[in-house]
């Protein structure tokens, strides 16, 4: 069926009151009545267009993960060994989440969503070859998209974990970076480097810095704006 201009502009309202308002009051918080009336269509059309909330939230998923490892590459510096541009990646994520408590439930809701889900491990399957494929030659793609999944169960049950005084940030960190590295071969020695590496950054700082990027480069995109 042809995609006409109406269900075009229909769409890009859709999205950018979906976005706005998942941001403002988290992904869970948001209701589908609350989309249609903010983006000014039928609930028909939404379904039509996207199904359900989940359709809007693999596009919103799509657009954030998709120049992750890029921030990553200039936070690590360009010349820097792609391992280090993972710890980065991997640690903005994590503290992202504990800066900011609508960010925690929509990564947290990606991880956990089927297609939104399947979308990061195809993707970071693809990163995770490239960036530790020397440390094990053995392997293909596809078995870094299994070692993915299992990567990706960690990365989700630790952002929905938030830090308390026992389990810091950058115990948290720690944890997940060792554990990781772990699985992909690195060895102990190169480890413990990317571990000290990330200590030396102000990880807050940074996060904050990427976050604010993200809201502005989202209400570009989307076309919208936001609340303070």
């Amino acid at each position: 069926m042809a995609i006409t201009k109406a269900s075009l502009a229909a769409k890009k309202r859709i999205l950018s009151a979906c976005v706005r308002l998942f941001l403002e009051k988290g992904y869970r918080g948001t209701t589908v009545a609350e989309i249609v009336r903010e983006a000014h269509v039928s609930v028909s059309t939404f379904q039509n267009i996207f199904h359900a909330k989940d359709g809007v939230l693999i596009e919103l998923v799509q657009f954030m993960f998709s120049n992750q490892f890029g921030v990553a590459r200039k936070i690590a510096g360009e010349a820097a060994a792609p391992i280090y541009i993972y710890a980065v990646e991997t640690s903005i994520q994590l503290t992202l989440t504990e800066r900011n408590e609508v960010l925690r439930d929509i990564y947290v809701e990606a991880y956990m969503q089927k297609e939104a889900a399947e979308y990061i491990n195809r993707n970071t399957a693809k990163e995770l070859y490239q960036i530790f494929g020397s440390y094990q030659p053995q392997l293909s793609e596809s078995d870094f998209y299994e070692m993915e999944i299992g990567s990706a169960g960690i990365m989700q049950a630790y952002m929905a974990h938030k830090c308390d005084i026992y389990f810091t940030l950058d115990k948290k960190l720690e944890r997940f970076l060792t554990m990781s590295l772990r699985a992909f071969c690195v060895p102990e020695s190169e480890i413990k480097n990317v571990i000290a590496f990330i200590q030396k950054l102000d990880m807050c700082h940074l996060a904050d810095q990427v976050m604010q990027h993200l809201f502005q480069t989202l209400a570009m995109h989307f076309d919208f704006s936001l609340s303070e």
